[in-house]
Formats: C-alpha cells, sequence, structure tokens
C-alpha cells in the first residue's frame, strides 16, 4: 500500500497519520462576530480517495452532526486510507438559530455552485464548492425529514451512473429512492464536476433519531469500505435495500384532524387504509387510501392537516416478499451491538 502525501487545505497542511480542525472564514455577523465554517480532516497514512461528508446544510437537520461527530470519535478512523474532511454544521447560520434556512431567508441547498459576490447563502455554496468538493473524489452529504415530517433511512441519488448505483447500495440503507439533480442543490453542483455523491435522510429535524444515526453511521462506514478507504472486514449477512422506482406524497382530500394508521417502514397495499381525516366535531370524515402497494419512507408527524397537505410518502416495490424481508432484517440490525463499526 502506497503511503499517503500530507494534504493542504484551508492554509493548513495535514500530515500522513494526522488531523486538523481548521476553520474556514466566512461573513461576519453584523455584531462584528466572526463566523467561520468548521472543517476537520483526518490524513490516513496510507493513500486513498478523498471524501467529503457534510451535515446541516439545512441548520435543523441536526441527526447528521451526531453521526459525523460519531464517526470522528470512533477507533474506525484509525486504518483510514486517504482523506476524510468532515463537515459536521455546513450551515452555522441555520445551526445556530435552529432554523433551516439562512439570515437572507434562502435555502443553502438550492443556492450552489454559488459565487463569491453573491448573497449569502451563494457565498457560502462557492465556499464549499472552491474549498471542499473541488479537492474531493466523492461526498455524502447527511439530511433529516423537514417541516414536522420524519423519513425512514433512505439513500439519494442519480442511479444512472453505474459508480453512483453501487456506492448507493453499499450504503447499506433499506430503501434506495432514484432522485433527479435538483437545481441549485449540493448534490447537483458535486455531480456537475463528475463525481458520486449519495444524499442520505432519516429522522426528523432538530430531533435525534438514534436508528436513523446508528444507519447513517453505518452507511457512511461501508461506503468508505466500499471504496477503498477502510479495510474490508469479513461481512455478516447483509440485506439487499428496496430500490423504489416510484415514490408519491399522499396527500389530505380534506381539512382535518390525521388519525394515522400507518407508520414509516410499514409495507401497505394498494387500497389500505392509512389513516383518517375528521374535523374537530366529527361530523366529517374521510379516509386516505395507499394509491399503490407500497413502504411507508415518510410521514407527517404533525395530526393537523389543511386539504393539499402531504400526510404519507410511499416507494413503490418491485417485489413485495422481497420488500418485506429486507425491512424485517434492517430492523433487526438495529439492536446489533456490532453494528459494523469495528475494524
Amino acid at each position: 500500500m502506497i503511503k499517503n502525501k500530507p494534504f493542504n487545505f484551508g492554509g493548513t497542511t495535514v500530515q500522513p497519520g494526522e488531523r486538523a480542525t481548521i476553520e474556514l472564514p466566512m461573513a461576519k455577523l453584523y455584531t462584528h462576530n466572526k463566523m467561520t465554517l468548521p472543517v476537520q480532516v483526518v490524513n490516513g497514512k496510507k493513500a486513498g480517495p478523498v471524501i467529503f461528508v457534510s451535515a446541516a446544510v439545512h441548520g435543523d437537520e441536526i441527526n447528521g452532526v451526531e453521526i459525523i461527530r460519531r464517526l470522528l470519535n470512533g477507533k474506525t478512523l484509525n486504518y483510514l486510507r486517504g482523506t476524510l474532511i468532515a463537515i459536521p454544521v455546513a450551515n452555522p447560520f441555520g445551526f445556530i438559530q435552529r432554523a433551516r434556512y439562512l439570515p437572507d431567508r434562502r435555502d443553502l441547498n438550492r443556492s450552489f455552485p454559488g459565487t463569491a459576490k453573491g448573497s449569502l447563502a451563494g457565498r457560502m455554496a462557492h465556499l464549499f464548492m472552491s474549498e471542499i468538493a473541488s479537492c474531493c473524489d466523492l461526498g455524502i452529504d447527511l439530511h433529516t425529514g423537514s417541516n414536522f415530517r420524519s423519513n425512514l433511512p433512505q439513500v439519494r441519488a442519480c442511479l444512472e451512473d453505474q459508480q453512483t448505483l453501487d456506492i448507493a447500495t453499499a450504503f447499506g440503507a433499506p430503501v434506495v429512492v432514484p432522485s433527479e439533480l435538483r437545481e441549485g442543490s449540493l448534490r447537483e453542483a458535486v455531480a456537475s464536476l463528475g463525481k458520486p455523491v449519495l444524499v442520505f435522510e432519516g429522522g426528523e429535524a432538530l430531533y435525534f433519531n438514534e436508528s436513523a444515526i446508528r444507519t447513517g453511521l453505518r452507511g457512511v462506514i461501508n461506503v468508505m469500505r466500499h471504496v477503498g478507504m477502510l479495510p474490508v472486514r469479513r461481512m455478516k449477512k447483509t440485506y439487499a435495500p428496496v430500490v423504489t422506482d416510484r415514490t408519491s406524497w399522499v396527500r389530505a382530500g380534506m381539512s382535518g384532524i390525521f388519525s394515522r394508521y400507518a407508520n414509516l417502514g410499514d409495507m401497505v397495499k394498494k387500497g389500505s387504509l392509512l389513516g383518517m381525516l375528521s374535523d374537530p366535531l366529527g361530523d366529517d370524515q374521510e379516509g386516505v387510501a395507499a394509491p399503490f402497494t407500497g413502504v411507508v419512507i415518510g410521514q407527517l408527524n404533525l395530526p393537523l392537516a389543511h386539504e393539499g397537505d402531504a400526510l404519507l410518502h410511499l416507494a413503490k416495490v418491485p417485489d413485495q416478499d422481497e420488500a418485506e424481508e429486507t425491512l424485517d432484517e434492517y430492523t433487526s440490525t438495529l439492536t446489533d451491538e456490532d453494528f459494523g463499526l469495528e475494524r
């Protein structure tokens, strides 16, 4: 195995076998307080790919922050080949305010690749692309549901590229969702550089979800093993993720209080009752039925809904029996103390 080289980042040289926390300067607050983008670079002793793992692009999506914290504090990185660039809080402004967006009310994940002389969001996106994405071979961006919504752990990626498909499958989330590149997103900007990038979704904004955190942590490590950044160990029996070709939000046909009968990870058949909408007096009621057979990958946690609100997110499954087996096996791994985190 070839010895790694010193890694130059943000004006700091990180020697092989060392790590450093580097503060990339950002726009000051109007109080004159300095703001920085905190990045930790872990440079392995042996040569290998360079990967970035980012979280809190939306400042209220904090599961990914915990995933990266555990990754950086684990023993697994003692065996790292190549270089890890960890960005636990990509949107410090939103993170401080516990808010999804930036002070300029823009969505950072719709502002890439950005420009050095644009809006605050555009400047932050430009900083990320010029300092981080430009020097990486691949990336993983960690997200959660938003606006009182929870997501079943899932990977979203453009699966037309075989390399991206292989990485998405290796991640080990129970569901893989083919997702078109959205203009202005970090994923689109990195993909435009010809580099594979995954988005992991799991849990709800502003709350820790242990199963989503553990799945995300294991997934990042699985990908690093897959691309040769960590040693491949003797693997236990693993499940093949459900790769769906269609997802759809089931929406409220009337305004009311939603009593949900189906939950994240449930398999539902076409026409089955997912829940009931009713007004506070109980005079008007309306059942909510599944439009096709699939698995629930997202849900509205708030029971109050207006007509047209998204209630449950379904992913169509190609084979119901195989999907149920995958979900059962995934659930069983959550109690595995090992969970794939050692060498």
